[in-house]
C-alpha cells in the first residue's frame, strides 16, 4: 500500500494543473539580469535570494517532485515569473524595469519577500539588513530624484493617477484609501471618518511638494506606521502626480 501510494504521488507529479514551469531550459545564473544597470551587490542578492522563483533557473529539490506539494510550488513559480522573470530582463521595457526596481526595494523593506512559505523551506533565503541595503542602492542607480522646481506635468500626472492610484483612491470619494481631492496643502490624516494609522495621525505632516515626494517615493521611510502598501518608483511620475494634486488645489 505504501509503495502504491508513493507511485501514485509520483505519477500525479507529471500533472501540472497551474502550468509547467519546468519546460523552460536553464542557461545559467550568469545569464540573469542581462543589461541591468545595477550595483554588483544588488545583483548578487537578486540572483541568490530571488532566482528560484523569479527566473528560469529554478532549483528543483526532491520534495518539489511529489504531488500535491509539487502543484503548489509550481503555482507559486508560475505566478512569480509572470510578475518578474530575471531571465527575460532585457525584454522588459525600461519604465517597467524602473517600476520593478522600486517594487523590489519596497517589498524588501517591508519584509514581504521572499514569501513565508519559501523561507520555511529555505532558511538561508531571509533578507538580511545588508541585503536590503544592497537592494536599496538600485534606486540610486536607476533614476534621479524628482525635481521639486515645478517640472511636473499635471496632465501626465492625471494619467499616472488614473493608471496607478484609482485601484484604492478617488478624488471625490473614499475607497480602500481616502479621497485625494484637495490633498495638496492639507494636513495628513485630514479626512474625517477615515481609518488612518496612528503613525499618520500623529505625524503632523502637511502635504506639500517635499512631503508628497518623500511619501510617494517610500511611505515607510516618512511614516513607519502606515497602511499604504504602494509607492511610485519613477521620479518623473512622482513629480507629475504632485503637479496634478497641486493643480487640483488651485481649482477648488
Amino acid at each position: 500500500m505504501i509503495a502504491l501510494f508513493v507511485v501514485c504521488l509520483t505519477g500525479l507529479s507529471f500533472v501540472h494543473p497551474f502550468g509547467n514551469p519546468r519546460v523552460e531550459p536553464r542557461k545559467g545564473l550568469n545569464t540573469l539580469l542581462q543589461g541591468a544597470n545595477i550595483p554588483a551587490g544588488a545583483k548578487s542578492v537578486l540572483v541568490t535570494k530571488c532566482a528560484d522563483c523569479h527566473s528560469n533557473e529554478t532549483r528543483w529539490p526532491v520534495y518539489a517532485r511529489l504531488a500535491p506539494g509539487s502543484w503548489l510550488i509550481e503555482r507559486d513559480i508560475v505566478e512569480a515569473r509572470k510578475k518578474m522573470n530575471l531571465s527575460l530582463w532585457d525584454q522588459i521595457p525600461p519604465d517597467q524595469q524602473v517600476a520593478l526596481f522600486g517594487q523590489m526595494i519596497h517589498e524588501a523593506k517591508r519584509g514581504d519577500m521572499p514569501p513565508l512559505q519559501y523561507r520555511l523551506l529555505h532558511w538561508d533565503s531571509r533578507l538580511t539588513s545588508t541585503d536590503v541595503a544592497s537592494l536599496s542602492m538600485m534606486e540610486t542607480s536607476s533614476h534621479q530624484e524628482a525635481s521639486l522646481s515645478g517640472s511636473g506635468d499635471p496632465i501626465r500626472g492625471q494619467s499616472v493617477f488614473e493608471k496607478r492610484c484609482t485601484g484604492c483612491h478617488a478624488t471625490g470619494e473614499g475607497h480602500e484609501g481616502p479621497p485625494l481631492a484637495g490633498v495638496f496643502g492639507r494636513k495628513a490624516a485630514g479626512v474625517t471618518g477615515f481609518g488612518y494609522s496612528a503613525g499618520l495621525k500623529n505625524s503632523g505632516i502637511m502635504w506639500d511638494e517635499t512631503t508628497l515626494e518623500k511619501w510617494l517615493k517610500d511611505p515607510d521611510i516618512l511614516v513607519p506606521d502606515n497602511k499604504m502598501d504602494f509607492h511610485v518608483p519613477s521620479a518623473q511620475e512622482r513629480s507629475d502626480l504632485i503637479a496634478y494634486f497641486k493643480r487640483q488645489k488651485g481649482q477648488n
